[in-house]
């Protein structure tokens, strides 16, 4: 005698997906910058150097700064 399986009916996982890989990470104003490129973004400069010092003293090839986006500034670690 052969049993019948059922499976599960499958959510929609695509549409949740789509909407979540579409959002904007909120910014905050001091953001991390690695070669040029935004890794992160802080309410402090004091937190955001503070990881900087980490990255550059791991990789000190790399280019580290802290932006400014209020005051349109850099700093170079």
């Amino acid at each position: 005698m052969a049993t019948t399986m059922t499976m599960p009916k499958k959510k929609e996982r695509a549409e949740e997906v789509l909407n979540m890989s579409q959002k904007r990470p909120t910014m905050e104003r001091y953001r991390l910058q690695v070669d040029r490129q935004t890794k992160a973004s802080f309410p402090t400069q004091a937190l955001a150097e503070k990881a900087g010092a980490v990255i550059k003293k791991a990789h000190p090839q790399v280019h580290v700064s802290v932006y400014d986006a209020e005051g349109s500034k850099t700093t170079v670690l």
